[in-house]
């Protein structure tokens, strides 16, 4: 009797296993994200041959982007559920082996002694009513086992196909990026407003020694252009203007301890940087330690600063369309490795640094609220 107690007492204290509705959503997610990508590389070839190649490599290089960083996060949640499921395999397998070697020792009984208990019939019909009980479960525990071992089978596969989508997903998006910046050099007959005379700019940049002297050094339109939406209704619904996540608040400390009223963007090398507004380019290019800045003007009374950038694109004075290429991240490209290696650790690839500052009548304002990302991350750190 006392074995069949501690047989039922084995299965009773198992280790439950996350459900098929977990592996169903990892193994999804990693596939969806694989085939965005692989969609998106298929594009790249339609967008070579569209009439607006710039706004079509644009959004090819986008679709790159936002695919490749699906697939990532599908991978990096993938490596994770296998870890799981290995750790709680090994946890369990000792438990279950403990309970058939029990069980092993039961049928090696002669049968007439199997059969009999010491307190009589009505213990022997308990006993056999408990081995009905533990047979399903045990035959339940050992399927489950061989599901999860066949899972964990499927997310190596799955694994090992997604670096061959990475592969042709990056070697695509070089491509596309290549394309684009050839594309721009191309352009002809750009819009344009009317901006400082190039002496005057040139002036006010050997002069200014800081960012912010320069920024309220450029004049400020009063007027709408025609044609332009107002800024003032893009407040809390701007995208970012690089796919990224936030680094710093406007204000914080950086690592030598100084402070900028602009926020800090961490964004993967040679991403793309995009006008998150319509507006006109009132600077592009080097400015002072900032690396390549590109100033754009959404509205009137208001400057858009963007620093960090290794390739700036456009003119200045040249209007350009919300979602419009300015220019790449620096760093270089990621490799197939590089790229998963971080999936399995949970660390980041996100090297380059973006600085977004928004001006408004001359002085600088708190950019978070603008933005739909940085929005909610703004309003809580108001409540007190």
């Amino acid at each position: 009797m006392m074995r069949y107690r501690f047989a039922v007492l084995v299965l009773l204290t198992a280790l439950a296993f996350g459900g098929p509705a977990v592996a169903a959503s990892v193994a999804e997610q990693a596939q969806t994200a694989a085939r965005n990508l692989q969609e998106a590389v298929v594009a790249l070839g339609e967008a070579r041959q569209a009439r607006d190649r710039v706004q079509a490599l644009t959004r090819t290089i986008t679709a790159y982007e936002q695919g490749l960083t699906a697939l990532r996060e599908s991978l990096r949640q993938a490596s994770i559920r296998e870890a799981t499921l290995l750790y709680q395999f090994e946890a369990k397998r000792d438990r279950l082996a403990q309970l058939l070697g029990v069980l092993g020792r039961m049928e090696s009984d002669p049968a007439p002694l199997l059969l009999l208990h010491p307190s009589g019939p009505l213990g022997t019909v308990r006993s056999g009513m408990m081995i009905a009980d533990v047979t399903p479960a045990i035959r339940a525990e050992a399927e489950t086992l061989r599901a999860q071992l066949q899972e964990v089978r499927d997310l190596r596969a799955l694994q090992t196909a997604a670096g061959r989508t990475l592969a042709d997903g990056l070697r695509a998006a070089q491509e596309a990026r290549t394309a684009l910046s050839q594309a721009i050099s191309e352009r002809t007959q750009l819009p344009k407003r009317f901006t400082e005379d190039p002496e005057v700019l040139k002036n006010l940049l050997q002069s200014a020694d800081t960012l912010d002297a320069f920024a309220a050094g450029l004049s400020l339109n009063e007027v709408e252009a025609e044609g332009m939406a107002d800024f003032g209704f893009s407040h809390g619904k701007l995208p970012l203007p690089a796919l990224g996540t936030l680094l710093r608040r406007p204000d914080e400390a950086d690592s030598a301890g100084v402070r900028r009223p602009g926020m800090v963007l961490a964004t993967r090398p040679r991403a793309l940087v995009t006008a998150p507004w319509s507006g006109t380019i009132r600077y592009r290019g080097p400015l002072l330690n900032f690396g390549n800045v590109m100033i754009l003007e959404p509205g009137p009374g208001y400057l858009l600063v963007l620093a960090g950038l290794e390739t700036v694109y456009g003119e200045v004075g040249e209007v350009v369309a919300a979602g419009a290429p300015l220019g790449l991240m620096g760093g270089g490209e990621p490799g197939v490795d590089e790229f998963l290696v971080p999936a399995q650790d949970g660390a980041t690839r996100e090297t380059a640094t973006l600085y977004v500052e928004l001006r408004q009548g001359g002085q600088p304002v708190d950019p978070m609220p603008w933005f739909e990302a940085t929005a909610p991350l703004a309003e809580r750190q108001q409540v007190p």
